[in-house]
């Protein structure tokens, strides 16, 4: 059979290859990786949890790259091209560099007479560009889960869990309890695991234990401290004083800085970070999409928060904006995810709802979100106001429909899906001029 010769055509062939989007095991990937000898000779640092994933790793590359090492991040989903998932000192890579990793998994795979899901071809790929280059540093964000996530074939010299809520409870569980339970599956024996969540499950703590990892607790082995100026950061033996805040805003960032300098002091010994890279690090750290304030005319929020903890967080951030006289919000969001509860925590800010219909089969119609919405009206939910909907057949189209509906002092954020954030990033970063600007 003839192999693709575009990242697009692999991609597409990657989307057929098994009878299921997602099939939770490790055999597979360990198979092929095996027959690749797929290994890693510099440290490793993999990133699990629910919210914070990609913040958290965003603030490693930048800091350890501000330190002068030469680093290599996977991370997911991308918001508009495949090639986000992969950078290589801070750069993203070129589709044709990934091409001949993509055809050694091919290879692996069909040796193996084995089927790999889309998660699991393009992360081997991945992996494997990022194993042969000269790097002093890579991070792992996993998927989902984590005990059998494909990112877990790496023995990780450190690994990151950050704050876990429920999600993905058809393969995960429907507990924080089930759920940390399977984020706990990246720790290795003897190796440290940094938990930024404040309030992790028992069964992280538990499962650390079991296995003999070095457990870092977020307010016993790492803290913060901080008012409106600056912020500090203490861990078992070092300190950060007198920091700036973080260039990605949001509420939860602190303790994703927090986690990602306990990593640092963790490897210390093969990684020693000063604060002048701690510094400029989080002063340059950029990551789209994640409270992403656009400045215009109305003003444009980007998130990709899409389940009731990360909206919690998205709300409390929008709630200390300040005042706008409307805010149309651009939802499009997977079925399978809370979406009354996504409606009900945001209801309280939102003068206008365009529902997006996304271009996946997971997606919620939004015809549909716009009927759940009603339902909810109907048992009491409350809009700042007097609440319009319309629905829409793309994010594009809908924030069109919110920047002609809307005044220039108004906001619009676009939330609900990475799909949605980047629907709209498409054609590149949107500079808003309502009708009524001047």
């Amino acid at each position: 059979m003839t192999l693709p010769t575009t990242l697009a055509d692999w991609l597409e062939r990657c989307e057929r290859l098994h009878p299921k989007e997602i099939d939770m095991t490790l055999e597979r990937s360990q198979r092929v990786a095996a027959r690749l000898g797929l290994a890693f000779d510099v440290p490793v640092i993999v990133v699990a949890g629910t919210n914070g994933k990609g913040s958290t790793c965003a603030m490693l590359e930048a800091i350890a790259l501000a330190a002068g090492y030469r680093v290599g991040l996977y991370s997911k989903p991308h918001l508009v091209h495949f090639e986000e998932r992969c950078r290589v000192n801070g750069r993203m890579v070129d589709a044709a560099e990934l091409l001949p990793h993509f055809e050694a998994i091919e290879e692996a795979r069909v040796a193996e007479g084995l089927s790999l899901t889309y998660f699991e071809f393009t992360t081997l790929a991945i992996a494997r560009l990022l194993s042969r280059r000269p790097l002093d540093l890579v991070i792992l964000e996993v998927g989902l889960g984590g005990r059998l996530d494909a990112v877990n074939v790496v023995d990780a010299d450190c690994a990151v869990i950050t704050s876990i809520d429920i999600d993905h409870t058809e393969y995960l569980g429907d507990t924080r309890e089930a759920i940390g339970r399977e984020k706990a599956g990246v720790m290795r024996t003897g190796r440290p695991v940094i938990v930024s969540d404040p309030m992790p499950p028992q069964s992280v703590v538990d499962h650390a234990r079991e296995v003999g990892a070095d457990l870092w607790r977020f307010g016993r082995d790492f803290n913060y401290s901080g008012d409106k100026q600056q912020w500090s950061w203490a861990g078992r033996q070092k300190r950060f004083n007198a920091l700036a805040y973080p260039a990605l805003r949001g509420a939860n960032q602190l303790l994703n800085a927090s986690g990602a300098l306990a990593a640092f002091e963790a490897l210390h010994q093969r990684l020693p970070i000063n604060a002048q890279a701690v510094r400029s690090g989080l002063a340059q750290v950029e990551l789209p999409g994640r409270f992403q304030i656009v400045p215009g005319q109305p003003t444009l929020v980007l998130d990709v928060a899409h389940n009731p903890h990360s909206v919690a967080a998205l709300a409390q951030n929008l709630d200390q904006m300040g005042f706008f006289p409307s805010t149309h919000a651009v939802l499009g969001v997977m079925h399978d995810k809370d979406i009354d509860m996504i409606l009900t925590r945001m209801a309280p800010l939102v003068d206008h709802w365009h529902f997006t219909d996304l271009p996946v089969r997971r997606a919620e119609a939004a015809a549909a979100l716009a009927a759940r919405h009603a339902g909810l009206v109907s048992k009491g939910l409350k809009g700042p106001g007097p609440v319009q909907v319309e629905c829409h057949a793309s994010p594009a189209d809908a924030l069109r429909a919110a920047v002609v509906q809307s005044d220039p002092t108004d906001r619009i954020v676009v939330f609900g899906s990475f799909l949605t954030v980047g629907g709209v990033l498409k054609d590149g970063l949107p500079r808003l001029t309502g009708q009524h600007a001047a």
